[in-house]
Formats: structure tokens, C-alpha cells, sequence
């Protein structure tokens, strides 16, 4: 990997994503070379991927180079590779551009799209957890649209424009709530000879509410929501089949739809070498202390989605999303410096600064400790607080830009498909 040896002790950071990026920052021009390994050179703002994926944003406004972020640090290190496997006994991890040795090692690398075992619906359905598979589903969704105009077949043109969303949570929401948008909003215009009325958002939530981590006046405000903007809405049913254009449930009802768009779940983005069934916990994640150390290992910490910190009070551990990985990327770093004073380390202590999500224009909901509210206000919030984390004045810019402009034009411009995607072919 070319790394300078050096006297000072190497820190490798396998993930640029919230966590590793907030342990990078944390470890900036300290006494430590910091390693951070990603398979792509840029950190992705996933809670903003659906509005890649309706056209709402191009995918540079939502990614920021990692070596940008390690600029300035002479110990801070980037190398573009992919991890393939730990030897702990070694202390070393074997990447498709080489070894490397640690000192200590730090896994976060985030989560996957979880099909929980479904074959089927892994080859034939629509993941949405990074920015290629976001791309792709912007083709496809355009693509469906040019294809409908061509066909005779009134069967073929529904099942063109049936859109299935498996998963009632904020991404699922989220989605239908766009797609929605852009049914009313900019189809008509854009396809002014093809009865768009027919386009159908179909959201399959397998629990009894959506938004089930949230409370349930933000529950059924977000239903409300979607059922006022046209979306249908299914409650206590499970997808169990896709063979990429009839969707199966455990119940009656079957789908005629080419595109099926999982967010039904995550889990733990496992690399060879820890994968024992001692330290792997439920979502297949990484059983760690109260110090962010992986169970069994002294010099081996896991942060965010793959971290599992179980506590009497919390035995399923923090949330997989983007605040647990950020605070404890800090607590990590933190104690980096603690370890090199030689001081005691802090068990780290998770701050929830509560949930939001949001249905489209002048919609959301947001549940904070002490209050909850619903409607316009709390869109502003969700809007400031998204551009408050993304990384970059450029992209909070561009961002915050396209915003205003597709509220007064109620526009997506980015609806273009830049690379034609066949159902096929399959982009991580």
C-alpha cells in the first residue's frame, strides 16, 4: 500500500462513513498515522440517497471526497481498496491492493440491504444504499416511463408504472413520498401523451404502522400524509416473492410491478476474519464494550451500523443510523487520546437527539425528547438539520439551491438517465 512506516502508532479506519469519517476528523494532526480504507473516494450523505434516486439532486451534491477531508494532516493516509479479510492473530488485513499492518483497528463499515435470505428477490429487486444503486433506480424508474409510452399492452403499461416499496420505515417513506410528488407534479408535463393517472406508489409495510421507531402520532400523520398525496398504503403484510414482475405476499394480494424497490431492512456490512459466532450478534453485528472494542480483541473497535453495544436498558443496541455512528466515531477518537496519555478511557453514552422523516412538500414529522410536532415546521427543521450535517459549504449550497428552486417550480431537473440500466446488472 506504499505507507510510510513510521514511530507513531497506526490507526487503520476500514469505512468512510459517518463513523469513520468523525474518527478521522477527531484524529487529525495528533501523535497517530491514521489509515482509512474505502472502496469508493468519496463519503455519501445517505439520508438524502432517495432524492438521488427521484431526481431531486445529482449524486456529487451528496458525496464529498474523502482525501479532501484528510487534507492538511501529514499522518492521515487514503488508500481506495477493498478489505477482504482480518488476521487478528497477525494484526494485519489483506486488501485487493496489498496488506497492511495495524496497530489498531477500527470497522465501520456500515451497513447492507438486508434480504434476508430471499435469493429471488435480491436478483430482482431495487436496493437503494448507495449512490450507483441509486443511479440505477433513476434509470429504471425513466426508463419504465419511455417504455409504457411504446407499449400497446394496457397489462404491460400498469405493471410499467406500479411502483412497489417494501419497508414502512423513514427511507420507504420517504420514497413513496417523492414518487408520489412526481406523479402529480411532473409527469403530467412530462408525458403529456400517456395517462400518467394509472402510475400507482404502493407502500407494503410488514408491521401494524409505518415509521415504527417513532412515535405514533408521527406514525399516523406520516400515513395520513401519503394517503392524502395518492399513496396506497398496506399495513400488516410481507413481501415473500419477486420474480421481477409479479410481486407475492403472505396474504391474498399479488402485484403486477417491473420495479419492486426494497428498504426492508439492514444489516452489519461483515468482513471475513470476524465473522465468528461468538462476537456476531443479532443483524450481523459485532458484539463491542462499552468502549466501542469488539468482543475478545484488545486492539479491535467497531463503530455505527456494524456495532452492536448491548445494555440492560438497550439489549438491541443503538439504532443503525447516522447519529449513534457520528457521536461514537468522537467517543473512539476521544479515547484514542486517552490511550496515548495513558489516562482511564470513558464508556461511551449515546444521546438521542430524536427521529425525523419526511413525506414531501410542506410534510414531516419529527419526535425530539421533550416534544413531537408534524407539518410545516417540522419540514424546516428536517431540511436544516440535513443541511446542518452535510459535509461541504458547496454541497449544503448546491443543495440548499435545489430546494428552493423545485419548491417554487415544483421541478426535479436531475431526471435524467445518464446510463441506461438493465435489471441484470447489479452496481454495490
Amino acid at each position: 500500500m506504499n505507507i510510510p512506516k513510521c514511530d507513531l502508532p497506526r490507526v487503520v479506519i476500514i469505512g468512510g462513513g459517518f463513523g469513520g469519517v468523525a474518527l478521522a476528523k477527531k484524529l487529525r494532526n495528533q501523535e497517530v498515522q491514521v489509515v482509512l480504507i474505502d472502496r469508493h473516494n468519496y463519503h455519501t450523505f445517505q439520508p438524502l440517497l432517495y432524492q438521488v434516486s427521484t431526481g431531486g439532486l445529482e449524486p456529487d451534491s451528496i458525496a464529498y471526497p474523502l482525501r479532501k477531508i484528510l487534507q492538511d494532516s501529514p499522518n492521515n493516509y487514503f488508500r481506495l481498496a477493498e478489505v477482504l479479510e482480518i488476521q487478528a492473530d497477525k494484526n494485519t488485513i489483506f486488501t485487493d491492493i496489498g496488506p497492511l499492518d495495524y496497530d489498531y483497528l477500527v470497522l465501520a463499515t456500515g451497513s447492507i440491504t438486508n434480504f434476508f435470505g430471499n435469493t429471488n428477490i435480491e436478483s430482482n429487486a431495487m436496493a437503494m444504499k448507495t449512490i450507483p444503486q441509486c443511479l440505477n433506480l433513476r434509470s429504471l424508474i425513466l426508463e419504465n416511463f419511455e417504455d409504457a409510452l411504446l407499449t400497446d399492452d394496457l397489462n404491460q403499461r400498469e405493471a410499467l408504472m406500479n411502483f412497489i416499496i417494501v419497508g414502512g420505515g423513514p427511507t420507504g417513506v420517504e420514497l413513496a413520498g417523492a414518487l408520489a410528488e412526481i406523479k402529480k407534479g411532473i409527469l403530467p408535463k412530462d408525458y403529456p401523451d400517456l395517462d400518467t393517472r394509472i402510475a400507482q406508489i404502493n407502500l407494503i409495510q410488514g408491521g401494524d404502522r409505518l415509521l415504527p421507531t417513532m412515535s405514533s402520532q408521527a406514525s399516523e400523520k406520516a400515513e395520513k400524509f401519503l394517503r392524502k398525496l395518492g399513496v396506497n398504503v398496506y399495513k400488516n403484510m410481507r413481501v415473500t416473492d419477486y420474480d421481477g414482475h409479479l410481486v407475492s405476499t403472505n396474504t391474498d394480494d399479488t402485484f403486477e410491478a417491473e420495479t419492486m424497490i426494497w428498504a426492508a431492512g439492514v444489516q452489519g456490512a461483515m468482513i471475513h476474519g470476524l465473522n465468528a459466532n461468538d462476537i456476531v450478534a443479532r443483524g450481523n453485528r459485532l458484539k463491542v464494550d462499552e468502549f466501542n472494542r469488539v468482543a475478545g480483541f484488545e486492539n479491535i473497535f467497531a463503530i455505527g451500523d456494524i456495532a452492536m453495544m448491548q445494555t440492560e436498558s438497550n439489549p438491541f443496541g443503538h439504532p443503525m443510523v447516522a447519529q449513534p455512528a457520528i457521536q461514537q466515531g468522537n467517543s473512539l477518537g476521544a479515547n484514542f487520546l486517552r490511550m496515548l496519555k495513558n489516562e482511564s478511557l470513558v464508556p461511551f453514552e449515546y444521546v438521542d437527539k430524536g427521529s425525523m422523516a419526511t413525506v414531501g412538500r410542506n410534510k414531516a414529522v419529527v419526535d425530539m425528547k421533550s416534544f413531537k410536532f408534524q407539518g410545516v415546521f417540522a419540514w424546516f427543521v428536517w431540511m436544516f438539520v440535513h443541511l446542518f450535517f452535510l459535509i461541504g459549504f458547496r454541497n449544503r449550497a448546491i443543495v440548499f439551491v435545489n430546494w428552493v428552486y423545485n419548491y417554487i417550480r415544483f421541478d426535479r431537473e436531475a431526471r435524467l438517465i445518464i446510463r441506461p440500466y438493465k435489471k441484470n446488472k447489479k452496481v454495490n
